[in-house]
């Protein structure tokens, strides 16, 4: 997207979470983490490209020990509606026997996160639990839950902290949504 295209984006969006809010939803979800996973020796898997800002915050805020990886499946690619599952790389790290915490952006449909969680189980994982900064209140029946949210977003194209469109604003500290035309 033109730099031009996304200032005149943000300048008419609405703001949803200030930082302040994001930041507060940041330190209450890694306290939920830590009180469920601090004895298990977690493997920490962060689903690129979205969840890379909301993993790099949480991760200094669990203070015990973790192994971490990354895998890339998505289905938006520069579409602002999901399409067909692209998986892009899977983690290098082995998940067999192992307690497993996936670390996502958004949990819109849930098909992409349901799909991560079967292959992670068919691998062997252990016990797959969900991480996500945000979950869309969308009204679907979803297909999976996240075990830990942040915090909850409407039925909007939603950006920041980690959530694009276009390709831009993945790096605001705070939540938009596009004006409803």
């Amino acid at each position: 997207m033109e730099p031009q295209k996304a200032r005149e984006l943000l300048a008419n969006a609405e703001l949803i979470y200030p930082e302040s809010a994001v930041q507060a939803a940041l330190a209450e979800v890694a306290g939920s983490i830590r009180r469920h996973l601090a004895d298990k020796n977690p493997l920490v898997l962060c689903v690129m490209t979205g969840g890379v800002i909301f993993c790099g915050q949480l991760l200094p805020k669990l203070d015990f020990p973790l192994d971490f990886d990354y895998l890339h499946a998505t289905r938006y690619g520069p579409e602002t509606q999901g399409g067909k599952i692209s998986w892009r790389m899977a983690p290098w790290t082995s998940v067999k026997g192992r307690t497993v915490l996936v670390v996502d952006d958004i949990l819109d449909e849930g098909v992409t996160l349901a799909a991560v969680k079967e292959s992670l189980t068919r691998l062997g994982a252990a016990e797959v639990l969900l991480a996500v900064f945000t979950d869309k209140l969308n009204g679907k029946v979803k297909p999976i839950a996240a075990d830990f949210v942040g915090l909850t977003v409407p039925d909007r194209f939603v950006f920041g902290f980690g959530m694009d469109v276009d390709g831009a604003w993945r790096n605001l500290p705070a939540i938009y949504a596009m004006k409803d035309d």
